[in-house]
């Protein structure tokens, strides 16, 4: 297959392929007469370019548009199998990996890989081999993947390379690191964007341009679609809604500082707060376990809301009632149509959707919060992964975010 024209960015027909398959992307399908229209091209310039792309493998004839009357045309679009690209989402204690066809389609997920990243290349060159060994796992070559995207958690600069949470070496930026072991075109992304850019594609894209996403997990980042763009800042930073000074607790935050929405409104500040009560005599189903090993973990308090303990249920409650006062602060800025809650707390449920919405009715504008629909993600633990595949579809094919 040619891919030559996916690294060229200097000359037109390069250019005009890559808006041909923009095109694509959004609608589906089009015939000659259609695309030379929206590329404002000739047909007959229209017409090679086409048989181009479908020699190289990116384009198929989908057969005759049906017509009220005349000659029908033939319609033209994506072939699925021209190329894949895979997601790579970096938690905690574990990876997840995604793959996409060149439609976009979601074709395998694998969840939960278990591995601990840590800030050294010997670890990041095993995380790579990994990479590949799980995607070869399922079938397909490594030589048919056109990119890969990979999201961490914390500061990352999309546009440099450079994540501030994991730190490689001064002289080589992260993404260059995994080109060089993966050797493909990588890009890398915050978690919350990538979660943001994966449910925005998958199922807000065409009926709204204005979104919020809020990733509850560990800890707490947003991600936002303005005008229909991925919304990065100036510097690439933009989201830090788990940082934003709004609350009276004095709890000082792992940023450094105190009062931070993420120290009342995360995975982390669950934990904290079950612990508290715990000492405190609090029952539980968790009390034992915790006496055991003076400890808990996130996944033993998730299951305890699942199995309805009432300190787990009523702990998520007041996670959600925080993070709701939060979120309504972000409606009355923004004004958005949708807010989707993605992470790992949103198994809470109503137990957490309750008082998310109890706590926006509270403390909203009416008439700003009126037009604005509150949600989980649709696409739940895949969201960042398939973010992260389709992110790295648009930033190869040079597709505006």
């Amino acid at each position: 297959m040619n891919k030559h024209f996916l690294s060229d960015k200097d000359s037109k027909n390069a250019s005009l392929k890559r808006h041909i398959i923009k095109l694509c992307i959004e609608a589906g399908s089009y015939s000659i007469a259609e695309l030379s229209s929206r590329i404002n091209s000739s047909v007959p310039t229209v017409t090679k370019l086409i048989n181009e792309l479908i020699t190289d493998g990116f384009l198929q004839d989908l057969g005759k548009q049906g017509t009220t009357g005349g000659r029908r045309p033939s319609i033209f679009g994506l072939n699925p199998k021209a190329g894949y690209f895979v997601g790579v989402d970096i938690a905690r204690q574990h990876f997840h990996i995604a793959i996409c066809d060149f439609k976009g389609e979601l074709v395998d997920f694998i969840q939960d890989i278990e591995f601990v990243l840590e800030d050294n290349p010997a670890s990041f060159s095993r995380l790579c081999k990994y990479i590949r060994e799980s995607v070869i796992k399922t079938g397909l070559s490594w030589d048919d993947v056109l990119s890969v995207g990979v999201s961490l958690s914390g500061r990352v600069n999309p546009e440099k390379g450079y994540s501030l949470t994991y730190f490689v070496s001064e002289k080589i930026p992260l993404k260059d690191f995994f080109e060089d072991e993966l050797d493909v075109p990588v890009y890398i992304e915050n978690d919350s964007r990538a979660m943001t850019y994966g449910e925005y594609m998958s199922s807000v894209q065409g009926s709204e341009k204005n979104m919020i996403f809020v990733n509850i997990s560990w800890g707490l980042g947003m991600g936002m679609i303005l005008d229909g763009r991925l919304y990065y800042g100036t510097s690439g930073f933009s989201g830090e809604i788990g940082h934003f000074p709004i609350l009276s607790n004095d709890r000082i935050c792992r940023c450094g500082k105190v009062g931070c929405l993420e120290t009342g409104a995360s995975g982390s500040a669950l934990h904290d707060m079950i612990i508290n009560r715990l000492k405190e005599g609090r029952v539980s189903s968790l009390t034992r376990k915790y006496e055991l090993e003076h400890d808990i973990s996130l996944e033993d308090i998730l299951k305890a809301v699942d199995e309805e303990d009432v300190l787990a249920i009523d702990s998520m409650g007041r996670i959600g009632e925080i993070l709701g006062r939060g979120i309504a602060g972000i409606i009355n800025i923004f004004n958005p149509g949708q807010v989707i809650i993605g992470g790992r707390l949103i198994v809470g449920g109503d137990y957490l959707m309750f008082p998310i919405r109890t706590a926006v009715n509270k403390y909203s504008l009416n008439r700003v919060s009126s037009d604005t629909s509150i949600r989980f993600s649709k696409l739940g633990r895949k969201a960042a992964s398939v973010g992260d595949c389709l992110l790295s579809r648009a930033k190869l094919l040079g597709l505006p975010l």
